[in-house]
């Protein structure tokens, strides 16, 4: 009776997500088209707000209901400060965020364009992870799942590995990163959501259901899927050894600027929650074609009660594409 009261209770409360990686001051400027050559750009729209890929995620389980901590680095500046007051004013807990004496606060410029297209030009100072503190399973035992992104990869691994030891989700946001980072990273996964980017330059093809095959083989301890931003995603369904598609909504994107990153965030506490995988893939690809319809980077993230609302509208369930388009 008491494991079933405590099961009960754990159905009943927010699920916890531990994000690790990239926190900045973004400054997105919203431009009619995207510039080239040299010049003058005049923008029409802009706004200041603290993100990053892992922010990003945090703020994505923090809107739907979730509890959200982030562990990165901001300097010891006046931008340092904004960027975890900004945070925490989004229901993120920053009490895990470290402060580095000397060191500037990692920021960024952003073009948007009409499309949702953007350029991004973002600067790290790289004494902001010079020092990294052992994490142990105990450290993460009181997470539901931790999501790591790549840009802190030293303090990535320990965490993925803590998780692992744990036994919770070890999810890697398997972005475009320096060489030989998603190779470190991505053994230590449970799960790994590649960007479209990140995958062609692992497996050098252009082809999803070869991408993800290759992907699988090579990380085959991992659960691996692959965005490809409007064409839907891919994964290996580790039930039914198939590679599954699910296409993406159908929406016009105004901003696809942190789209990916309000996927992992939903995909790390949908999975966390224990939904069936193909029901958290739909989950995370609505949460991301609902960013994309609002300006202004994570503050598009949907809540539970507007993603919901959406799935239920949305017929789209995976398909079984297995064998690639040109294969006897």
């Amino acid at each position: 009776m008491t494991s079933a009261i405590a099961m009960e209770e754990r159905q009943k409360r927010a699920r916890h997500v531990l994000c690790v990686g990239a926190a900045l001051l973004d400054t997105l400027f919203r431009v009619r088209v995207m510039p080239t050559g040299q010049g003058k750009v005049l923008p029409y729209d802009m706004l200041q707000i603290a993100e990053g890929m892992a922010s990003s995620a945090a703020f994505a389980v923090a809107r739907l209901g979730g509890k959200a901590s982030l562990w990165g680095a901001v300097g010891d500046d006046e931008t340092g400060e904004r960027i975890i007051a900004d945070l925490a004013e989004g229901g993120i807990d920053t009490r895990g965020m470290r402060r580095v004496a000397g060191a500037r606060s990692a920021v960024s410029t952003i073009l948007i364009d009409d499309g949702g297209e953007r350029l991004i030009i973002p600067f790290y100072d790289p004494r902001l992870h010079q020092v990294v503190n052992s994490v142990t399973a105990d450290d993460v035992a009181a997470f539901d799942a931790v999501l790591v992104d790549v840009r802190w990869p030293e303090l990535a691994l320990q965490t993925l590995l803590a998780a692992g030891e744990a036994g919770i989700p070890a999810i890697l946001d398997g972005d475009v990163a320096p060489d030989g980072v998603i190779e470190i990273l991505a053994p230590a996964a449970s799960h790994i959501v590649f960007s479209q980017p990140a995958a062609e330059s692992l497996t050098g093809t252009a082809e999803p259901v070869s991408m993800v095959r290759l992907l699988k083989e090579r990380f085959s301890q991992a659960f691996v899927s692959v965005t490809f931003g409007e064409k839907g995603s891919y994964w290996f369904d580790d039930d039914s050894a198939s590679i599954r598609h699910l296409q993406a909504p159908r929406i016009t994107a105004i901003d696809t600027l942190a789209a990916g990153d309000i996927f992992h965030g939903t995909f790390a506490l949908t999975l966390s929650e224990g939904l069936a995988i193909e029901d958290v893939m739909r989950a995370s690809s609505m949460a991301a074609a609902i960013k994309c319809q609002q300006f202004g980077g994570r503050l598009g993230a949907p809540d539970r009660r507007e993603l919901t609302a959406a799935l239920v509208n949305w017929p789209a369930r995976a398909l079984d594409v297995t064998s690639p388009p040109d294969s006897a």
